[in-house]
């Protein structure tokens, strides 16, 4: 069990550090060297096809509305997120992206689907449903341990949603 332990340690602290390593080179060395690993994860927690309110993005990305705004306002004038109040209450401040920010999410989302692709290449339905258990037990250890938020827990994968 401690080799199998070992090996796991050491390939989870790989994979993170490759997975951060390979985003941020990917930004600096593509279309869209003017955007941070942070930033495409917070065009990526607005959404593709939607208008957010900032309280709803920053829940989901568990910061403060003014750490967001910072962010917010960095992305408006690097031109990947538009903001507009509510007609309705001037207070409300809806987010949606660009046709820049909707190009990098684009992007951003098919180095995930190609990770995800590569990693279930070759394995049976059971082993899937392994991996996936074992992923969302995981998961559930960093959002109960680190009061973390967000995410899908084991109970809607197993329902299918």
């Amino acid at each position: 069990m401690d080799k199998v332990f070992n090996v796991l340690n050491e390939l989870m602290v790989d994979i993170f550090n490759d997975i951060l390593t390979i985003e941020q080179t990917a930004l600096q060395e593509g279309s869209f060297s003017d955007i941070s690993v942070t930033e495409i994860h917070t065009l990526e927690a607005i959404g593709m096809y939607r208008t957010r309110t900032m309280s709803e993005v920053s829940a989901t990305l568990g910061i403060t509305i003014g750490t967001l705004s910072v962010a917010i306002n960095n992305l408006v004038k690097k031109d990947y997120v538009e903001r507009k109040r509510t007609d309705i209450d001037r207070r409300v401040v809806n987010i949606q992206l660009t046709k820049r920010g909707k190009l990098a999410f684009r992007i951003h989302e098919k180095f995930h689907s190609d990770m995800i692709k590569a990693t279930i290449d070759g394995l049976t339905d059971e082993e899937n449903v392994i991996l996936v258990k074992s992923l969302a037990q995981l998961n559930d250890f960093f959002k109960i341990n680190y009061n973390l938020i967000g995410g899908k827990k084991k109970e809607q994968i197993n329902e299918g949603s």
